[in-house]
């Protein structure tokens, strides 16, 4: 389970830089640069003719930890090391110099760091948002793919991708789905017909994250009594569509796993939803459960159609542990998980309300329609990184949002503790699923 890094902020008094510990055959090495800057890897290998690589965020925690490095000859000691400054640096005569992963920090002068080579090392967010494509999500991503594989898009684009189809009980379960008049009586038929789910119903009634009293006899009891419509259709179609793409072996390390972050977000976000007032407004918990389960989903879709590359972004991600996610995407994939995985599920017809809060799910801002799904999301995705439950820089929530959606701050905090005091039953849960 990972911990999540917080965003660095500038306390205004000195520039802030951190220190990233990288290695290859030939050693340890450092990196410099400013606090709120992209550490650009394919850089750093170019001008030094090093493949340098970032080292695990629990090996720089320790590393970084020790008891020598609180102290004037310690830091000292550790500014002699190999050492890529970015040419900012240079230009300070004095910085805070800080770790993200083991919280170090002190202030060093340039002094100091002129043993450093100095190296074009750091890309900021508004040079990284300068060079990506432009044009929609559909001409992004086609860019991307003709750019990263050998295929050249000629027909529909989801055509082209060599993507699982559709099994024929998942696309009866979409047609419920997207049916406001189906209910039990026409879902029922569909989980019997389908051993995997109704193997998979089964488990889930039978989960102690569910406590359904009594024993689950059949699948109309499962689904009846224990589960009901909503929470069988949605998670049919989750699970059914993660496990259609291989979970990547080679992601960033320390991550939580993927399925541990689906349902720690559906869980939360809908219990959220039902915290909000009862009004028209109210999103529906079912879609809300949904869009949840799915967040993540683009995430193996990056690592279905761009392994070589994946590689490199699980590099880029560990290295840059504050940064956003999408931004560290963009820089090397020039594609972001939110925009393939949600024009994938609406290719495949999931209700707009899910693929819409999935596409901004980063943009608690968003006014557009389904907004209160995006907010929904965001709120219980970025209190799930305080706990370590979910992957991203930890970042302050907005006092507002929860204005917005009508909850309280005590109310969602005293909500999330009671969700993790079931943590046996959700990872079991977790692992009923997938992981």
């Amino acid at each position: 389970m990972s911990v999540g890094v917080r965003v660095l902020e500038n306390s205004g008094e000195l520039p802030q830089f951190r220190l990233v510990l990288l290695h290859d055959a030939e050693g340890k090495a450092l990196a410099l640069l400013p606090a709120t800057s992209l550490l650009n890897l394919v850089a750093i290998w170019k001008q030094t003719g090093r493949q340098l690589q970032p080292v695990k965020g629990d090996d720089a925690k320790r590393y970084f930890g020790q008891d020598a490095l609180k102290y004037p000859d310690g830091q000292a000691k550790l500014l002699s090391l190999t050492l890529f400054v970015s040419p900012e640096s240079m230009q300070q005569e004095q910085l805070e110099i800080i770790e993200p992963h083991s919280g170090l920090s002190f202030v060093a002068i340039a002094e100091q760091l002129k043993a450093g080579s100095s190296c074009n090392l750091a890309l900021t967010v508004d040079q990284i948002a300068a060079i990506q494509p432009e044009g929609d999500d559909v001409a992004v991503i086609t860019k991307a793919v003709e750019r990263f594989t050998a295929l050249r898009v000629k027909q529909r684009l989801e055509d082209t991708l060599g993507l699982p189809s559709l099994p024929p009980t998942v696309k009866k379960i979409i047609m419920l789905r997207s049916d406001p008049e189906a209910g039990v009586d026409e879902l029922v038929p569909v989980v019997r017909v389908d051993p995997s789910l109704s193997a998979q119903v089964m488990s889930w009634a039978a989960s102690p994250y569910y406590a359904a009293p009594g024993d689950v006899s059949s699948i109309d009891d499962a689904v009846i009594r224990v589960l009901g419509f909503d929470l069988v259709i949605n998670m049919a179609l989750g699970t059914a569509m993660g496990q259609m793409l291989r979970i990547p072996e080679d992601g960033p390390r320390g991550a939580t796993p993927y399925w541990m972050q689906s349902v720690y977000n559906a869980s939360f976000a809908e219990k959220l939803c039902r915290m909000m007032p009862a009004n028209d407004s109210r999103p529906q918990p079912g879609l809300v459960y949904l869009s949840s389960l799915l967040h993540n989903f683009g995430y193996l879709v990056l690592a279905h159609l761009f392994p070589p590359h994946f590689v490199l972004l699980s590099r880029y991600i560990e290295a840059n542990p504050h940064f956003a996610l999408d931004a560290v995407e963009q820089q090397v994939l020039s594609v972001t998980r939110e925009q393939i995985g949600s024009w994938l599920l609406a290719s495949w017809d999931l209700p707009e309300a899910v693929t819409t809060a999935i596409r901004q799910q980063n943009s608690p801002d968003y006014a557009g329609e389904h907004g209160q799904y995006v907010k929904l999301l965001y709120l219980s995705n970025r209190l799930l990184r305080q706990q370590g439950l979910s992957d991203g820089p930890v970042d302050d929530i907005p006092n507002e949002l929860y204005q917005e959606l009508g909850l309280k701050e005590d109310e969602v905090a005293k909500a999330l503790r009671q969700l993790m005091r079931n943590d046996e039953d959700i990872k079991e849960l977790t692992t009923l699923l997938g992981d």
